[in-house]
């Protein structure tokens, strides 16, 4: 932060915040489904709503790549690398708060795939969270479609990342 003016090192901050916090959820639910649910049968809560299990992804979402921890590892680094660049140019904290979701989700599974069996950069991310109408998820990757979502809407709206509004074109 050093260098950068008092309000873009409050966003930084901002965005650091919101990725620490999703981190230390993230952390702390999966040591919770490791330790409680590894080797049982699923919770059934609200009714049959949500079930709370162990699963083990070795793929993005909906277990896409499916057996890609290598690749999907180097992407999730660009991504944080990309995040720790852009973080200069914030201007706005709605995007803070969005590349901080984006930063602690991509963090949160990444730290999965480094430190979990079978070994560094090929570890498979806890899933733990079943809607049974949709893929098996944790809050990382909740995180990670939230901020993504929301820098879509940013993006439609014509936020830009610096706080600047994009002009209307006329034709």
């Amino acid at each position: 932060m050093e260098g950068a003016s008092p309000r873009v090192a409050k966003r930084i901050r901002l965005l650091t915040g919101t990725a620490i916090l999703v981190i230390g959820l993230d952390v702390a639910t999966k040591a919770t489904v490791v330790a409680m649910l590894a080797g049982r049968r699923p919770v059934r809560l609200l009714g049959g709503l949500v079930y709370l299990v162990h699963t083990r992804n070795t793929g993005a979402a909906f277990s896409i790549a499916e057996g890609q921890t290598v690749l999907l590892s180097l992407v999730a680094l660009a991504v944080v690398i990309a995040i720790a660049r852009t973080a200069r140019r914030l201007g706005s904290n709605a995007w803070a708060v969005c590349l901080g979701l984006i930063l602690g989700g991509a963090v949160g599974n990444l730290a999965d795939r480094i430190f979990r069996a079978p070994g560094p950069l090929r570890g498979a991310v806890v899933d733990w969270i079943d809607l049974r109408v949709w893929p098996v998820f944790n809050l990382a990757d909740s995180a990670l479609v939230v901020g993504v979502c929301l820098a879509v809407l940013f993006e439609v709206q014509g936020r830009r990342i610096d706080g600047s509004r994009a002009t209307k074109r006329r034709g």
